[in-house]
């Protein structure tokens, strides 16, 4: 039993966890990487039409975002997910393969205007399909057999609609190993969706620590807080734009909004209009109507029976098309604008963006985290001026904050969470996090909860049973660490012990350590060469005594 870290190591995106067992290869999440990229990843050890299966946490591109990429490579096993996440990915995967076509296809102009080959899209649209092809739903609760040997079960995670963490049982010699992959931890209280559930048997965890350095506080009057965002900006003359992620944020904007309108809380401006500028939100609200009675939450569950669709009123309109985009921007009169991507990076928010940064009267309102790198991180952070298609946009809106507003879990819901496994986990592996808030909260679950615990490294390999490490991961950074100091408030004097149970590395910037890593690496890559031929077998067997027998003459 092994399991790899091959992303959202010492990073908050890119979740890819390979789990080999029974003779197979079983992928936990395949995701996309946003912002910048801290340390070098890892190869997939092995070719992609070696994996026998794929589990999912839930349908967010940072978890699922590079499953198209894994078809075009000659994947065609199944994908376990639930049956929300199943219908959210098809929109959600096939919007990214378009982005994909369209950067490709933007580049490759510029490449012909300088005689350079085209440019191909990571993956296609055909891709997207092909993969999503390949999903087999799952519903809550229900124990589902990925191949002989391994076995899993998806438990509501809270964090989105059809999230789940994963508990995935395996047998093998004799031996039996259950292994819970967290997926991304729900907050509480968060409107639609459930609460996260618990569970309470584990013997190795792997958890993401987003916000396990901070608290959210005092659970905030959310709808007190965008009305007066509404109220003040209105009566300016301006337009509330807010960067929302399509799937999740944006359906939960509209059931505040819906709110604020039905008690008609903003004085003076009670028609307002509120667009959905963003095709994938459009489908998304679609797809929550539709799955609604099976995930909702309480609250949501009484509007429902009172025959009240929580995510519709009037004044609510929608833009399909790029022509219905444009004119939301010559339309003068005071409104809404929720438009993706919620971190920036991409999308029609950036067209919103740079007609609406430049006035005074406007507010950009951020309702989600900022990943490092990405432009909703600079100008959260204060930026004067941003770059938007090639021109310098001056910052005079105001830029605001939905104070608390997160799907996740922060470092107390966390605690709470692996604090419900009874008897205590043998090992934590801590992941999905900044580099430093990682390593904080792997220190933070051993002296709160007596949980041995370490954040692992990109690449880094472990043995499960028994449980030894079998590789280090890559420490080299590609990207000079980024302190977020708002993530700092809450432990400011921390100082985080060596991970438990963990060899203490060696110091990889002097000559010698490189030389420690590299020979790491060597037997990471002995150990992946036991299924390649042998011609390739002898051929790095020759190598390696070469290299031997030139250094020990010196």
């Amino acid at each position: 039993m092994k399991l790899t870290f091959l992303g959202a190591a010492h990073e908050v995106t890119g979740s890819r966890f390979l789990l080999q067992a029974c003779g197979k290869n079983v992928m936990v999440d395949y995701g996309m990487e946003q912002g910048v990229d801290l340390y070098q990843n890892a190869p997939l050890p092995l070719a992609e039409s070696e994996l026998d299966a794929v589990l999912l946490t839930h349908a967010h591109i940072d978890h699922s975002g590079y499953l198209p990429l894994l078809y075009k490579k000659g994947f065609r096993g199944p994908i376990f997910a639930t049956g929300p996440t199943t219908d959210l990915c098809k929109i959600m995967l096939l919007d990214s393969a378009h982005i994909q076509e369209s950067d490709a296809e933007w580049k490759t102009r510029k490449a012909q205007r300088r005689a350079q080959p085209p440019v191909e899209p990571l993956y296609t649209q055909e891709d997207a399909l092909g993969a999503h092809g390949l999903f087999r739903p799952c519903a809550y609760g229900q124990r589902v057999e990925v191949c002989p040997g391994i076995s899993l079960r998806m438990v509501d995670v809270g964090h989105l609609l059809g999230s789940a963490s994963i508990e995935v049982t395996i047998c093998e010699d004799g031996a039996e190993r259950i292994v819970v992959f967290s997926g991304d931890i729900g907050n509480l209280n968060q409107p639609l969706i459930r609460d996260p559930q618990y569970l309470h048997r584990a013997d190795v965890l792997v958890m993401e620590s987003t916000y396990g350095d901070r608290s959210h506080g005092p659970k905030p009057d959310y709808i007190a807080s965008l009305t007066q965002v509404l109220q003040e900006t209105f009566d300016r003359g301006g337009n509330v734009v807010i960067p929302s992620f399509a799937v999740g944020r944006t359906q939960e904007m509209l059931y505040f909004l819906r709110q604020i309108k039905q008690e008609r809380r903003v004085r003076g401006h009670d028609g307002f209009p509120v667009y959905i500028d963003s095709p994938l939100g459009i489908e998304a609200t679609q797809v929550f109507n539709e799955n609604t009675w099976e995930c909702a939450d309480a609250e949501t569950l009484a509007l429902l029976r009172q025959g009240v669709n929580p995510l519709t009123f009037d004044g609510l309109r929608v833009a399909q098309t790029a022509e219905d985009s444009k004119r939301i921007n010559t339309d003068t009169t005071p409104k809404v604008i929720l438009s993706a991507s919620g971190m920036c990076d991409a999308g029609r928010i950036r067209h919103h963006l740079k007609h609406n940064l430049w006035r005074a009267e406007c507010t950009v309102l951020f309702v989600g985290y900022q990943s490092v790198g990405t432009l909703g991180r600079s100008l959260v952070d204060g930026a004067k001026e941003v770059k938007l298609f090639g021109e310098t946009i001056r910052v005079n809106a105001r830029i605001e904050q939905l104070a608390g507003k997160s799907g996740h879990a922060d470092n107390a819901g966390l605690i709470r969470w692996a604090a419900a496994f009874s008897p205590k986990p043998e090992y934590v592996f801590v992941v999905h996090g900044d580099d430093d808030v990682t390593d904080a909260f792997a220190a933070r679950l051993n002296q709160e909860l007596g949980l041995a615990a370490s954040a692992p490294y990109n690449g880094e390999c472990w043995n499960l049973c028994p449980l030894e490490k079998l590789a280090e991961g890559n420490r080299e950074r590609l990207q000079k660490p980024h302190r977020d100091a708002a993530a700092m408030d809450a432990l400011p004097q921390r100082t985080p012990p060596a991970p438990a149970k963990a060899p203490k590395p060696a110091d990889h910037t002097t000559a010698y350590g490189q030389l420690v890593l590299a020979g790491e690496k060597l037997m990471a890559l002995i150990g992946r060469m036991e299924k390649r031929s042998s011609k390739d077998q002898a051929r790095l067997t020759r190598h390696i005594h070469t290299l031997v027998r030139k250094f020990a003459r010196r």
